[in-house]
């Protein structure tokens, strides 16, 4: 995912001031952030909430794609608020994603009329992927139980309840992501899918994302991005 941001944001004609991964962590001091407008944070789930932090605590507006840190969500708005910058988390920058966020939770709230469906989620991604399931797959699950009574939770689908939205996880290949949403009946099925061909979609969306909060101050959603 570095690399895909980098390129997409040279592409859309700005600057790269600084890298910073695991070979050069002394960079990652106040000194070295002085003329960047927006801080960019893809790493791992154990690292990400310090990293957003250090940003924050520098009053840099920081857009952050890791999963997996979200029980500290609310110091990282905390932090954002304290320190009058900006910040907006998603599990997925796809626009496409976020597109089938907004069609979730509308069908969601269709189906909290039509007792006779049930639903579920499955995602598939490559066999590096670390978590599971996938942070958007949760977003996913998320949303349907924000507009429907039915479901108070998820499970995976080893360990069934009524209550309980089932969310299979399959890691296999090279596969950028796979989500699928499927509302069942005994007399048919409606699914929402999105296939990622790769990586740039996600580039894009963060790249846009940080365009969005360089100049604000906040916390933001990719519906505040893309105007949903």
């Amino acid at each position: 995912m570095g690399h895909e941001i980098e390129e997409m944001v040279l592409r859309r004609g700005h600057t790269v001031k600084l890298i910073i991964d695991i070979d050069n962590r002394h960079d990652f001091v106040e000194g070295k952030f002085g003329e960047i407008d927006a801080v960019i944070e893809f790493t791992v789930p154990e690292s990400a909430f310090s990293n957003i932090s250090k940003c924050l605590m520098m009053k840099k507006p920081v857009v952050s794609g890791t999963t997996g840190w979200l029980n500290d969500y609310g110091k990282a708005v905390e932090l954002c608020s304290r320190n009058a910058t900006a910040f907006i988390h998603s599990s997925n920058f796809s626009i496409g994603v976020n597109i089938l966020f907004r069609l979730n939770s509308e069908l969601a709230a269709i189906m909290d009329k039509l007792n006779e469906y049930k639903v579920s989620i499955e995602e598939i991604h490559h066999v590096k992927k670390l978590d599971a399931p996938s942070g958007t797959a949760i977003s996913l699950a998320e949303g349907i139980i924000k507009k429907n009574k039915g479901y108070n939770g998820w499970s995976f689908p080893d360990k069934p309840a009524p209550d309980r939205i089932p969310v299979k996880s399959v890691r296999e290949g090279a596969v950028p992501g796979i989500h699928a949403v499927e509302w069942y009946s005994d007399i048919d099925r409606i699914s929402l899918r999105h296939e990622a061909m790769g990586r740039k979609g996600f580039a894009l969306g963060a790249v846009l994302a940080a365009e969005y909060i360089a100049v604000r101050k906040g916390v933001f959603t990719m519906n505040d991005v893309l105007g949903f």
